[in-house]
């Protein structure tokens, strides 16, 4: 009892985050090029953890690799959060064009073209908002992001795909956390620069 009350919180937490920060985020970040865009990315991913949340009382909070609805909609968000994160900085029409190519693949291929191919335009929608944030910001803290959003969810993941031991299920969700956590500070740290910049501008 006192290990799936951890779980919840973990999961919780997950979900409560992300929609706050997307609403902390309103009007905040005018210095991208599409900043109506970041209330509804962090949004995404706080709604694709709740629906996380709803498939695991399905299995009791036991992780279980299988396809679901609520599965089918955790990923559908997470290809949402990510692809608006990137069309929000993003310049180029191609790489909004291919951007949103990937998100509505995302969300149709789970059902279509399986499970498996779902993740791996997951991968593509993580390399190329790691790209298009990094070439706009060159921010340190964006490496937070591939470190606790794709590399250690990843081996938390198969760590818990192999042994069925469900502690390394509540590491899962906070390093998740830290990741969305890590776009916010770079869109701060970058608005600071940025009225930093103007008002220097404005002195001289």
């Amino acid at each position: 009892m006192t290990f799936k009350l951890f779980l919840f919180l973990a999961h919780l937490q997950a979900v409560l985050i992300p929609i706050f920060l997307g609403i902390k985020s309103k009007k905040r970040f005018k210095q991208i090029k599409a900043p109506f865009l970041t209330p509804y990315a962090f949004i995404s991913l706080g709604l694709a953890s709740m629906f996380e949340m709803i498939d695991h009382t399905t299995t009791n909070w036991i992780y279980i690799d299988h396809s679901s609805i609520f599965n089918w909609l955790f990923y559908s968000f997470l290809s949402i959060g990510l692809s608006l994160f990137t069309i929000s900085v993003a310049k180029r029409k191609l790489i909004i064009a291919s951007s949103t190519l990937l998100m509505i693949s995302g969300i149709f291929s789970y059902w279509f073209l399986g499970k498996s191919f779902t993740l791996l335009l997951q991968v593509f929608i993580s390399i190329l908002v790691i790209s298009q944030w990094w070439s706009r910001f060159n921010d340190w803290v964006f490496v937070i992001y591939p470190i606790a959003g794709v590399f250690f969810t990843t081996c938390l993941g198969i760590v818990l795909s192999n042994s069925g031991e469900q502690i390394w299920h509540v590491l899962i969700p906070p390093s998740g956390t830290i990741s969305v956590m890590a776009f916010y500070l770079v869109l701060d740290r970058s608005r600071k620069k940025e009225i930093i910049s103007t008002n220097k501008k404005k002195i001289y």
